[in-house]
């Protein structure tokens, strides 16, 4: 490695004649495992030295840098995108990567959807199970959240939002032989293992594509609150089927309203 000394750097006498506590003597040099040769300072002009350091007892230079950003930065400096409809901030975010988040939004969003009818359902007054519509109504908050999650991801990441077209949901859920309690949180469990197969598809395009922060990003943010959701709906399902049609859902709609501790 070589190091100029620039003619401006006045901290060293450049007539030659002391070299002060800058180099001080060639013992404290070699503590270092550095030998100091005579020419370990050599006059180069009138203004300046060439410092030259040597491992060992030998002559050999140490050359070499390992990280040189400036020469490094170059090609990306030519990457830099001019046109103002270009993203400035992506980077190795593959148009299959984006395509998939944009379906992952619909996927979202549709779920929103349908829970939202669920709530409007369950609130109608002669429907009246209050813990029921506040349940899906949380529901439907909590995927639209998801979907706009994934909106502000992909804007992080220089990509498109494009948002496609929602279905038209079930407006009525009463089922002759489950009711309508039971048949609508299997419809939610079923409506939950189908978002987290369609996360997972999202995972396994950022795999394949090799891009580990959007892996990461599903990963955390999605895949563990996703199995939380089934488990809880499971039981919610479970519980329905025991208790059946009659008064036992009253029960039921009372725990979700008044929340799990309630129940006696």
């Amino acid at each position: 490695m070589l190091l100029k000394a620039a003619p401006a750097f006045s901290l060293l006498n450049t007539r030659g004649d002391s070299f002060g506590p800058l180099f001080s003597s060639a013992s404290s040099l070699s503590n270092n495992n550095l030998a100091v040769s005579p020419s370990i300072l050599r006059p180069k002009t009138g203004s300046g030295f060439l410092v030259c350091a040597s491992k060992g007892a030998t002559n050999k230079s140490l050359t070499g840098v390992v990280f040189k950003p400036f020469e490094e930065v170059k090609k990306e400096l030519n990457l830099v995108p001019t046109l103002p409809h270009v993203s400035l901030a992506r980077q190795k975010f593959t148009d299959e990567s984006e395509a998939a988040i944009n379906q992952q939004i619909n996927v979202e969003y549709n779920v929103s959807y349908v829970y939202h009818a669920m709530f409007a359902y369950f609130d109608r007054d002669n429907v009246a199970l209050k813990g029921l519509a506040k349940f899906f109504k949380e529901s439907s908050v909590e995927e639209r959240e998801h979907a706009e999650k994934l909106m502000e991801y992909q804007n992080k990441r220089g990509g498109k939002v494009k948002l496609h077209s929602i279905l038209m949901p079930l407006s009525e859920f009463d089922h002759t032989e489950k009711g309508d309690a039971l048949y609508a949180m299997e419809l939610a469990l079923c409506l939950e293992k189908l978002t987290n197969e369609k996360l997972l598809n999202l995972h396994g395009v950022a795999d394949r594509n090799n891009d580990v922060q959007l892996a990461d990003f599903v990963e955390s943010e999605f895949l563990a609150e996703q199995v939380e959701s089934i488990k809880k709906i499971s039981e919610y399902v479970a519980q329905l089927r025991r208790v059946g049609k009659g008064h036992g859902v009253w029960h039921f709609d009372q725990m979700l309203l008044r929340g799990e501790e309630a129940v006696a």
